[in-house]
């Protein structure tokens, strides 16, 4: 099969696309990636990439095609809607010009920016070939929840985009199942199939460790361990409410990671004298296996905001597949998968007093009840949420959407 992959973000930025494109070249069809210069998350371009150099290139049997783009630089509102619109005027000359060969499908990864999917169907048009949307990520309610705009021109503009961006497609897929009412909304009436596809584990949460790492020791108690980005979007308002009423009871609450609430929470430690709470700072990707097996449980967190029902973290894949018990204080398809895992326990989003209560749970729970919530939560990754799987369903789906007259 010939596939043309379309993604504003690919390799070596850190993307799941990277994994389907890979694993596809790898078993022999011929992959082609229409994306930008990478320059996320740092807003800069990446060693060895400029506005106009490193055209082409081919990385693990993929033929990558770059278009320029203006660098999203430290992400404030002005360089970002550029960086946003500059991949679409690029795109639009190399998706003419550029792009040459045939393809059998093309498949476009779309997180924000929604215009992303432009370029998909020019070339969907012009090539005459049918074009799955992978939806990850939904507007215009991620504009909506995510920033102070308030204009309702903007968001009916948005929405009439949207809904010809969802038209113009032959297969959609989510990923998440709270997200399909709302693609439903926007297609109004049109018969576009949709589909299930959930994000995956890295390859190094399902692997068995091989050489421990060197990380810091944790304090003696039960460790629940909280490893991502210190956002305003995880809620680290109740989660440090959550450790002081644990204070003193044997929990501690492990923090790995950075980001904008990092340096709120140092502030926050001292200021209520919070001795159980461990800043741990940021490590790289490959030592995260070793960190998870050093904790007892798993935490997980989104505030209570309308999108945020509607997101799964990827992080949730990663505890599960490494075994984790998870504990969760999250709202929507987040908080359904822990419970029906039976791997963990998820309160309602901001509850830090169930949070706290549940945490004490945990702890008091026996050893074997432990192990049979771990084995749970690795049997219910295996069955919905691993690579081999999911990618058998993709090649499914394209096989299905190639037999679909475009013309």
């Amino acid at each position: 099969m010939k596939i043309l992959i379309v993604s504003q973000y690919f390799w070596p930025e850190d993307f799941k696309v990277n994994d389907i494109a890979f694993d596809y070249a790898a078993k022999g069809h011929e992959v082609t990636v229409l994306t930008a210069k990478p320059n996320y998350p740092k807003g800069s371009f990446y060693k060895g990439y400029g506005l106009f150099t490193r055209r082409n290139e081919t990385h693990k049997g993929v033929k990558i095609i770059r278009t320029p783009i203006v660098p999203r630089r430290g992400g404030g509102a002005f360089f970002l809607v550029l960086n946003y619109l500059s991949f679409v005027f690029f795109s639009f000359f190399t998706s003419r010009f550029r792009v040459k060969g045939s393809y059998d499908i093309i498949f476009c990864h779309l997180t924000s920016p929604i215009t992303a999917a432009l370029p998909a169907i020019w070339l969907k048009k012009r090539f005459k070939i049918p074009l799955v949307l992978w939806v990850l990520d939904l507007w215009p309610e991620s504009v909506e929840n995510t920033t102070n705009i308030k204009n309702k021109h903007l968001y009916r503009y948005l929405n009439k985009l949207v809904k010809y961006i969802y038209t113009q497609s032959d297969h959609i897929l989510v990923s998440s199942r709270y997200f399909i009412d709302s693609v439903e909304e926007k297609l109004g009436g049109n018969k576009v199939p949709i589909s299930y596809f959930p994000n995956w584990a890295e390859d190094i949460f399902v692997e068995d460790l091989k050489d421990s790492i060197d990380l810091p020791a944790l304090p003696e108690g039960f460790n629940i361990m909280f490893a991502g980005n210190i956002g305003e979007a995880q809620d680290f308002e109740s989660i440090a409410l959550a450790a002081k009423k644990t204070q003193g009871r044997g929990i501690n609450w492990i923090i790995i990671g950075d980001g904008r609430k990092n340096d709120w929470l140092k502030k926050e430690i001292v200021k209520k004298d919070i001795t159980n709470i461990v800043l741990l700072g940021r490590f790289p990707l490959n030592t995260m296996p070793d960190f998870f097996k050093k904790a007892d449980a798993m935490l997980v967190t989104l505030k209570d905001a309308p999108i945020f029902r509607l997101t799964v973290p990827a992080k949730i894949q990663a505890y599960m597949a490494s075994s984790k018990i998870i504990l969760g204080m999250i709202n929507g398809e987040a908080n359904d998968l822990i419970k029906d895992s039976e791997g963990g326990y998820a309160v309602p989003a901001g509850d830090y007093e169930s949070l706290a209560a549940k945490a004490m749970d945990l702890k008091n729970l026996n050893s074997e009840e432990k192990k049979n919530m771990e084995k749970s939560s690795r049997k219910y990754y295996l069955k919905h949420f691993s690579k081999s799987v999911l990618f058998q369903n993709l090649k499914e789906i394209f096989e299905y959407s190639t037999e679909i007259d475009t013309h």
